[in-house]
């Protein structure tokens, strides 16, 4: 299991695992997990890092049909200006390659804002720490387990 699954289940929190083949070819990790277990694309959301000035790391989760917005998560973590991270540094703080990067057991605890829209549902769909699977949870347990927030941090 990944460190997400374990840090799921050490909390107690309900949540249900998804597994699907992951393409290698697919253009987007995050459509191609709601097409593959058949769910709603806005109810499955994408794990994102961007860093401000001083390389300091910040988790924006949100949906994966959107795009995240710097300038709104810059104002959700009191940032002056954010930029996205440099992939090699997201890996190294998270523990998780790009495409797999789950908001839940991360090396790092980093500061996290899941978009506001996550609210509409009773559970959403993050990924479980590597291509191809995925944790089904509520959006609270979600913030509970990674002492996040929610801000509307996502753009069409």
């Amino acid at each position: 299991m990944t460190p997400a699954v374990n840090a799921a289940k050490k909390a107690k929190v309900p949540f249900q695992l998804h597994q699907y083949q992951h393409d290698p070819n697919a253009p987007s990790y995050g459509l191609e997990a709601a097409e593959a277990l058949g769910q709603d694309p806005a109810r499955v959301f994408k794990t994102l890092l961007a860093a401000d000035d001083a390389g300091k790391l910040y988790v924006a989760v949100v949906p994966v049909t959107g795009q995240l917005d710097l300038k709104a998560l810059a104002k959700a973590v009191k940032a002056k200006r954010l930029a996205m991270a440099d992939p090699k540094a997201a890996e190294k703080a998270t523990g998780y390659v790009v495409g797999g990067i789950s908001p839940l057991g991360q090396k790092k605890r980093l500061a996290l804002v899941l978009d506001a829209s996550a609210q509409a549902f009773d559970t959403i769909c993050v990924s479980g720490g590597r291509r191809g699977l995925e944790i089904e949870l509520a959006p609270g347990d979600l913030l509970k387990l990674t002492g996040g927030s929610f801000a509307s941090v996502g753009a069409a």
